[in-house]
């Protein structure tokens, strides 16, 4: 372990990048992030991280902004490791994988006879790493409802934690200032889409899954968040992990084109079921979810985009969805609209009230 940290600090900005570390104290062993996975009940998809100096530390809603801004911070510290073994154990499966040069570590694997809902996964370091005490974690796998009426995918930033994406001061005040407990989902949020994953017969068990711009750094935040405000969990798919400090300026930016791969993932593997996209306009949801329509026509049954600029990109939006057939786009002002329509076309069991 000694040879890979003297060579981690060889360059000046490495060397202020462990400074920092120190300071913050936030130097710590080796650990793994797992993710939730998912299954179709056939194949398995996991994946996870393994970094040194990923320190994290729960946060509480009578935080001061100087906590909030350090554990934020320490969250864009950590440093991957790569050619690491990590073992896989999923009832009396095991898998190995290796990690990148990003520290992330995938794997899919076949099962049999697994009951739907969530069930228990636990990943261990089994090789690559010269370290005296055991490195392991654990995490969920979400097997899909086979009889599930569809299935429901939602982007994150705008859509259901207000995070003003578009305006780069705004976005990095909330970012670095608050922390899940005090982070504000859009109001009716939880109950949109807690009546979405019930079905029309509150018998339902509708998958949620959640794809977004921010990085696998966040993604102990989001699923705190998510804890706390009563919003449904589901497994999440996050844009590559950011390991350096001066990154955090770009947070949630990019190409967007992750979001596209991933929903593209979801429905070749869940070929039989229909599927829900939710977002909104301050990005290009819109686009990206009406070129995936357009690519598996009559897979997607409505796109939800709640518009978060007014009018203001509804002409660019009208441009881009032109030509959709057999998948309905609605543009909506908040939750409650959104529950109203999905309630009127059968896809939910009562409307939602405002509070």
């Amino acid at each position: 372990m000694r040879s890979r940290r003297k060579q981690a600090i060889k360059t000046p900005v490495s060397f202020i990048t462990r400074w920092i570390r120190k300071i913050l104290g936030v130097l710590s062993p080796p650990a793994i992030l797992a993710y939730k996975g998912y299954s179709n009940g056939k194949q398995v998809y996991v994946q996870g991280h393994v970094l040194f100096d990923r320190a994290l530390k729960e946060s509480q809603a009578g935080d001061k902004k100087r906590k909030n801004f350090l554990a934020m911070i320490s969250r864009y510290l950590g440093k991957s490791i790569a050619n690491i073994e990590v073992e896989i154990s999923f009832y009396d499966i095991r898998q190995k994988a290796i990690t990148d040069e990003q520290g992330m570590f995938k794997s899919s694997f076949n099962i049999t006879e697994v009951k739907d809902g969530w069930h228990p996964i636990r990943f261990r370091v089994a090789g690559g790493l010269a370290y005296n005490e055991e490195i392991a974690s654990s995490s969920e796998v979400l097997v899909a409802n086979s009889s599930s009426e569809y299935i429901i995918v939602s982007d994150i930033d705008d859509t259901v934690l207000v995070s003003h994406a578009t305006k780069v001061l705004r976005k990095l005040r909330l970012i670095l200032l608050k922390n899940s407990k005090t982070r504000l989902p859009f109001n009716g949020v939880a109950r949109l889409y807690e009546a979405l994953q019930l079905g029309k017969n509150k018998a339902t068990n509708n998958p949620l899954f959640y794809v977004s711009s921010s990085e696998w750094n966040l993604y102990d935040f989001l699923e705190d968040f998510f804890e706390v405000r009563g919003i449904p969990k589901g497994p999440m798919k996050l844009q590559e992990l950011k390991t350096s400090l001066w990154k955090i300026i770009f947070s949630g930016g990019g190409t967007h084109n992750h979001k596209k791969e991933s929903i593209a993932h979801l429905l070749i593997t869940f070929p039989n079921q229909k599927f829900i996209l939710i977002g909104d306009s301050g990005q290009k949801d819109a686009e990206i979810y009406t070129s995936i329509a357009k690519e598996y026509p009559g897979r997607i049954e409505f796109i939800y985009i709640r518009d978060v600029n007014k009018t203001k990109k509804n002409k660019k939006i009208s441009s881009a969805t032109a030509g959709l057939s057999e998948t309905e786009l609605v543009i909506v002002k908040d939750s409650y609209e959104a529950a109203e329509h999905a309630y009127q076309n059968n896809l939910i069991a009562h409307q939602i009230k405002k509070d």
